[in-house]
Protein backbone atom coordinates (compact mmCIF):
# COMPACT_ATOMS: atom_id res chain seq x y z
CA UNK A 1 0.00 0.00 0.00
CA UNK A 2 2.88 2.41 0.78
CA UNK A 3 4.28 1.86 -2.74
CA UNK A 4 0.95 2.77 -4.34
CA UNK A 5 0.68 5.92 -2.26
CA UNK A 6 4.23 6.98 -3.19
CA UNK A 7 3.54 6.45 -6.90
CA UNK A 8 0.21 8.29 -6.63
CA UNK A 9 1.81 11.25 -4.84
CA UNK A 10 4.63 11.39 -7.40
CA UNK A 11 2.11 11.13 -10.23
CA UNK A 12 0.15 14.08 -8.88
CA UNK A 13 3.33 16.16 -8.74
CA UNK A 14 4.51 15.11 -12.20
CA UNK A 15 1.11 15.66 -13.79
CA UNK A 16 0.87 19.11 -12.24
CA UNK A 17 4.24 20.06 -13.70
CA UNK A 18 3.18 18.62 -17.08
CA UNK A 19 0.08 20.82 -17.00
CA UNK A 20 2.15 23.92 -16.16
CA UNK A 21 4.59 23.22 -19.00
CA UNK A 22 1.66 22.74 -21.40
CA UNK A 23 0.02 26.01 -20.37
CA UNK A 24 3.31 27.88 -20.60
CA UNK A 25 4.15 26.39 -24.01
CA UNK A 26 0.71 27.32 -25.35
CA UNK A 27 1.13 30.89 -24.13
CA UNK A 28 4.59 31.16 -25.66
CA UNK A 29 4.13 29.27 -28.94
CA UNK A 30 0.38 29.05 -29.57
CA UNK A 31 -1.82 26.02 -30.17
CA UNK A 32 -0.77 25.08 -33.71
CA UNK A 33 1.75 22.45 -32.61
CA UNK A 34 1.94 20.28 -29.45
CA UNK A 35 5.03 22.00 -28.02
CA UNK A 36 4.13 21.23 -24.42
CA UNK A 37 4.03 17.48 -24.99
CA UNK A 38 7.23 17.58 -27.02
CA UNK A 39 8.99 19.50 -24.25
CA UNK A 40 7.87 17.24 -21.39
CA UNK A 41 8.75 14.06 -23.25
CA UNK A 42 12.27 15.25 -24.13
CA UNK A 43 12.95 16.83 -20.73
CA UNK A 44 11.39 13.86 -18.96
CA UNK A 45 13.58 11.43 -20.88
CA UNK A 46 16.66 13.47 -19.99
CA UNK A 47 15.64 13.52 -16.32
CA UNK A 48 14.93 9.78 -16.33
CA UNK A 49 18.40 9.08 -17.74
CA UNK A 50 20.00 11.32 -15.13
CA UNK A 51 17.92 9.83 -12.31
CA UNK A 52 18.66 6.23 -13.23
CA UNK A 53 22.40 6.86 -13.25
CA UNK A 54 22.29 8.87 -10.02
CA UNK A 55 20.36 6.15 -8.24
CA UNK A 56 22.63 3.42 -9.59
CA UNK A 57 25.97 5.13 -8.95
CA UNK A 58 25.54 7.67 -6.18
CA UNK A 59 22.47 7.20 -4.00
CA UNK A 60 21.08 4.20 -2.23
CA UNK A 61 17.35 4.81 -1.81
CA UNK A 62 14.39 2.62 -1.02
CA UNK A 63 12.20 1.04 -3.67
CA UNK A 64 9.44 3.42 -2.59
CA UNK A 65 11.59 6.48 -3.33
CA UNK A 66 12.64 5.01 -6.69
CA UNK A 67 8.98 4.39 -7.56
CA UNK A 68 7.98 7.87 -6.34
CA UNK A 69 10.57 9.52 -8.60
CA UNK A 70 10.68 7.29 -11.69
CA UNK A 71 7.15 5.92 -11.97
CA UNK A 72 5.30 8.67 -10.13
CA UNK A 73 6.91 12.03 -10.82
CA UNK A 74 8.51 11.31 -14.20
CA UNK A 75 5.75 8.92 -15.29
CA UNK A 76 3.18 11.60 -14.51
CA UNK A 77 5.28 14.27 -16.18
CA UNK A 78 5.76 12.51 -19.52
CA UNK A 79 2.81 11.82 -21.76
CA UNK A 80 2.98 9.02 -24.27
CA UNK A 81 -0.79 8.78 -24.58
CA UNK A 82 -1.00 12.52 -25.23
CA UNK A 83 1.84 12.10 -27.71
CA UNK A 84 -0.15 9.51 -29.66
CA UNK A 85 -3.26 11.70 -29.60
CA UNK A 86 -1.28 14.70 -30.87
CA UNK A 87 0.05 12.66 -33.82
CA UNK A 88 -3.44 11.49 -34.75
CA UNK A 89 -4.88 14.99 -34.34
CA UNK A 90 -2.28 16.52 -36.65
CA UNK A 91 -2.86 13.69 -39.14
CA UNK A 92 -6.62 14.16 -39.09
CA UNK A 93 -6.12 17.88 -39.76
CA UNK A 94 -4.23 16.73 -42.86
CA UNK A 95 -0.99 18.11 -41.44
CA UNK A 96 0.86 14.99 -42.53
CA UNK A 97 4.35 16.47 -42.55
CA UNK A 98 3.87 18.01 -39.09
CA UNK A 99 2.48 14.71 -37.79
CA UNK A 100 5.42 12.66 -39.09
CA UNK A 101 7.95 15.33 -38.09
CA UNK A 102 6.54 15.57 -34.57
CA UNK A 103 6.62 11.80 -34.18
CA UNK A 104 10.18 11.52 -35.47
CA UNK A 105 11.57 14.46 -33.49
CA UNK A 106 9.84 13.28 -30.30
CA UNK A 107 11.19 9.74 -30.47
CA UNK A 108 14.71 10.63 -31.61
CA UNK A 109 15.17 13.57 -29.24
CA UNK A 110 13.67 11.70 -26.28
CA UNK A 111 16.11 8.83 -26.77
CA UNK A 112 18.98 11.27 -27.25
CA UNK A 113 17.77 13.08 -24.12
CA UNK A 114 18.01 9.83 -22.18
CA UNK A 115 21.58 9.25 -23.36
CA UNK A 116 22.50 12.87 -22.66
CA UNK A 117 21.04 12.79 -19.15
CA UNK A 118 23.00 9.65 -18.39
CA UNK A 119 26.22 11.08 -19.84
CA UNK A 120 25.92 14.39 -17.98
CA UNK A 121 25.52 12.68 -14.62
CA UNK A 122 28.30 10.19 -15.37
CA UNK A 123 30.66 13.03 -16.30
CA UNK A 124 30.00 14.78 -12.98
CA UNK A 125 30.39 11.59 -10.97
CA UNK A 126 33.60 10.57 -12.69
Amino acid sequence: MKMILMVALGGAIGSSFRYLVGVTATRLFGMGFPWGTLIVNIVGSFLMGALIVLLALRFSVSNEIRAFLAIGVLGGFTTFSSFALDIVSLYEKKQYLASMGYMSVSVICSILGMFLGMAVVRSFLG
